[in-house]
């Protein structure tokens, strides 16, 4: 496949080609992945606090857990369908150049998210032990979830750069 990678900085290119970009504006994935990322974050800073209630004051162990599991699947669903999303923008699954890095770290978020979980279910580890893993699994989120803004910021900035009349209402979509 022939990439058409235009960029107004040299030696670099552009996170769309001009028919990637169309391929997800055109998606309804992107909205999924739109609607779904900020749900789960709000999701996260819910649990994140039942979480650190738990641990300060040992209260609360079925809501911490309960919320982390919600949590799991949620990140679960945004991952099933953001590599639905990037299958339909780039044509792989998983692993695209452009959100190369973003998934091997994606990955590692996932671990960890199911490894709460195996340990929930195997009921082999602590309460406070499966709470510091989930700490560990939703630090790891945080980093992910600033390289995808990251991106994002870089996709605006592209379209910007490609066409400055349009402004950054043009740039709009999620990577």
């Amino acid at each position: 496949m022939t990439r058409n990678y235009t960029s107004s900085r040299p030696g670099t290119r552009p996170l769309y080609t001009p028919e990637e970009r169309a391929r997800r504006d055109a998606s309804p994935w992107t909205i999924v992945q739109g609607v779904l990322a900020p749900l789960q974050f709000v999701v996260f800073l819910v649990s994140l606090v039942l979480v650190l209630r738990f641990l300060a004051t040992g209260e609360g162990a079925f809501a911490a857990q309960s919320s982390v599991v919600i949590k799991t699947l949620v990140l679960y669903t945004i991952m099933v369908t953001g590599s639905i999303w990037e299958k339909r923008v780039f044509g792989v699954w998983l692993f695209a150049p452009a959100f190369f890095w973003e998934d091997v770290f994606s990955m590692l978020v996932l671990a960890l998210h199911t490894a709460y979980l195996a340990g929930l279910i195997g009921g082999t580890w602590s309460t406070t032990t499966l709470m510091w893993l989930a700490l560990a699994a939703y630090a790891t989120y945080v980093i992910n979830a600033a390289q995808f803004l990251l991106k994002l910021r870089a996709a605006r900035l592209d379209a910007a750069r490609a066409d400055p009349a349009a402004g950054p209402a043009l740039a709009g979509g999620t990577p």
